[in-house]
């Protein structure tokens, strides 16, 4: 007869046999997700000019759809959050593929702005919110336990792949055939090919196919995100909002929306072509701070996991404000528009040294988020922290441009930029350590 030991001992043994831990498929299949999908939500800006020639409108108009879908991918992040912990993270991503598979086979037949606004704005934009880092982040704290902070590196470079992959890509086919036959092709993929993977490979959790987390060990049990019926809901995120951790986690995120998504990634291009730089330099930065961005992102969940996350985040937010004091100096301070254009290097080396800063932030930050509130529904904090980044990105956005209206260039944004790093830095080393740390 056997012993429970020896019973108990078979049936982990599955687990320590397999070569490749299926967290490992997992962590790609939300790595791909994220690659797709958000890869196709930042190719927005690839289809301003096409959708102003066919629709025969301003720029002003088609404008506004990327900014109703920023507002509605950054609201919906919380509220996905509190969903995935209740329906998990399959479900989540298996709707938002269809959404914006859909939204993009439909978006085809358009006629009429005011459809793709409902179409873009709208419905593919929800999808966007759902197969985010939000939901990625709980089906990753399910199935790593050990190397948490790596996966969650890993996870969010997907964001990064899907800029240097799918944006230029969506260039190259709107150039090659149209922007009717490119969202066309997108719509087909997702449903056809994408779906079915995500459907049938992607699990919410190990034990429902047997197994354990990642590292897991009968010491230190496997902390999941599912929490009691009575630990879940809206009134747990106002516990939260009680906490120190939360804010100096959320406001430091609120500048990295706003000195990322909102200045660089908007204002970039622009800022080049008014100092006089190249489309060819424009692409050649762009395209390195995309592949930087992506090894920095990686890097830095791996260090997560070894480094305190506290003073990561400090000293990226304090290299992330040297990056814009350089480009202040090289452009900003007196009239220095013949250094850019005669000595385009200097734009190139800024786009390396911030893509190495740019999403680099992310790992550290939900992995501490995940360390300070375990007990709580991580979705919900997750999806609350990435609001600010999303709230701070729309804002980041608009007020350099409006400041350039105002001043004809874009310095006042690049000081306050700076000044706002600064205090995201200060923040970030005033953070306590996490119980586990």
């Amino acid at each position: 007869m056997k012993s429970p030991t020896a019973s108990t001992n078979q049936q982990h043994q599955p687990v320590t046999n397999k070569k490749i831990h299926y967290a490992w498929v997992i962590l790609a299949l939300s790595f791909l997700t994220l690659l797709t999908i958000q890869g196709i939500r930042l190719s927005f800006g690839a289809f301003i000019q096409p959708w102003e020639t066919f629709f025969q409108t301003n720029r002003g108009l088609i404008s506004m759809i990327g900014m109703v879908s920023y507002m509605v991918y950054g609201i919906s992040q919380p509220v996905v959050g509190q969903i995935t912990d209740h329906v998990g993270p399959r479900k989540i991503f298996t709707i938002s593929v269809i959404f914006v598979g859909s939204a993009m086979l439909f978006t085809t037949f358009t006629t009429y702005p005011w459809q793709v606004f409902l179409l873009y704005g709208f419905l593919a934009s929800i999808g966007f919110g759902g197969a985010s880092q939000v939901a990625g982040t709980v089906v990753i704290s399910n199935w790593f336990q050990k190397k948490r902070g790596l996966a969650l590196g890993i996870l969010s470079a997907g964001t990064a792949a899907g800029q240097l992959l799918v944006v230029p890509s969506t260039l190259h086919f709107i150039s090659w055939t149209t922007w009717q036959t490119t969202v066309l092709a997108y719509g087909l993929f997702l449903m056809f090919i994408f779906l079915p993977l995500i459907v049938f490979l992607l699990k919410n959790k190990p034990s429902e196919i047997g197994l354990q987390p990642y590292g897991y060990t009968v010491k230190q049990p496997a902390k999941t995100v599912q929490l009691p019926v009575h630990a879940r809901g809206s009134f747990v995120f106002i516990k939260v909002l009680k906490k120190k951790e939360f804010w100096f986690l959320m406001l430091p995120f609120f500048v990295c929306g706003v000195t990322t998504s909102g200045l660089i990634d908007t204002h970039l291009i622009p800022f080049s072509k008014h100092h006089g730089v190249s489309n060819t330099v424009i692409s050649w930065t762009i395209g390195l701070l995309a592949s930087f961005n992506f090894a920095g992102t990686i890097i830095s969940g791996y260090f997560s996991d070894k480094w305190d996350c506290r003073k990561m985040l400090g000293y990226l937010y304090s290299i992330r404000g040297l990056t814009l004091i350089f480009l202040l100096i090289i452009a900003g301070f007196s009239d220095l528009t013949a250094v850019l254009h005669q000595n385009p290097v200097l734009l190139i080396i800024f786009g390396i040294s911030f893509g190495i800063v740019d999403f680099s932030t992310v790992a550290p930050t939900i992995k501490l988020a995940t360390d300070y509130f375990k007990n709580y529904s991580i979705g919900l904090v997750v999806g609350g922290i990435f609001l600010s980044h999303q709230i701070g990105a729309a804002l980041g956005s608009y007020l350099p441009g409006l400041l350039y209206d105002m001043t004809g260039n874009y310095q006042q944004s690049l000081i306050y930029s700076i000044l706002v790093l600064i205090a995201a830095a200060v923040m970030s080393f005033m953070l306590p350590k996490p119980e586990n740390g």
